[in-house]
């Protein structure tokens, strides 16, 4: 019974780490979209999708450090603003009302992917982004925390419009994610607890299986036709949780 419980998890951590590895983008997007779409509260899917993410976004860290795929200076400029962002989305979001706050994640998320979609068509010229850094990781994490995703569509989308380079992008952006998720974490634990040890073990047995693949397809994939099909998804599915948030 345990493993008929745990599988579906396990198949959604996979297919969410795999496209998060490959894209730097989309793991708590699609997995928070899930959770919202079969009834969970917005707190709680953000605190289980974090909690998963601990271990995938380690995982995913190490093997991009493993290719090369990390640009340190934009780590170290990201990674301060991410962790007091997330710290701090994690703390409103679990002081509202979670019925009244689900309509409005749902909208968030359908944004999240009509973002991931726009950007795909977007063509700019190749530079490596240096300036406004602080800022971007401080919003990021913040609605990443709040929205149970958002990290990478808000992240690595602006890096990516703004020209910087598509494997670094994705190996830094996947790097400070491990503190981002990490920290927002400790901050749920601290204030809600955590249940729901099942649906967390298999996000994670799933993500973590996914990431050294997602790690080595980055270099390897046409990343818009991917990003269009992950964006498409995401916004289904925030349509239907918002349908039945309201219906």
């Amino acid at each position: 019974m345990l493993f008929e419980e745990i599988l579906p998890y396990v198949l959604i951590g996979f297919a969410a780490q795999l496209v998060d590895g490959a894209l730097g983008m989309a793991y708590g997007v699609t997995a928070s979209s899930l959770l919202l779409g079969s009834g969970v509260p917005p707190a709680v899917a953000s605190a289980t999708v974090h909690a998963a993410e601990c271990f995938t976004t380690g995982v995913s860290a190490a093997s991009h450090r493993a290719f090369g795929n990390i640009d340190r200076d934009q780590f170290r400029r990201l990674l301060l603003p991410g962790v007091l962002g997330a710290a701090l989305g994690a703390y409103l979001l679990s002081s509202l009302p979670g019925d009244a706050l689900k309509p409005w994640i749902a909208v968030y998320l359908m944004l999240m992917g009509v973002m991931i979609v726009a950007k795909a068509f977007r063509e700019c010229p190749s530079r490596r982004v240096t300036s406004h850094l602080a800022p971007l990781g401080f919003f990021g994490a913040l609605m990443d925390a709040i929205g149970g995703g958002g990290w990478g569509p808000i992240v690595a989308s602006n890096l990516l419009a703004r020209g910087n380079g598509f494997r670094l992008t994705v190996g830094t952006v996947n790097a400070v994610e491990f503190f981002v998720t990490l920290t927002a974490s400790v901050v749920f634990l601290l204030a809600l607890g955590l249940a729901n040890w099942t649906l967390i073990a298999g996000l994670a047995i799933g993500g973590m299986l996914a990431a050294p693949f997602g790690a080595y397809l980055v270099s390897r994939i046409r990343p818009k036709p991917f990003q269009v099909a992950v964006g498409v998804l995401v916004i289904v599915l925030s349509l239907r949780t918002l349908w039945k948030s309201i219906g």
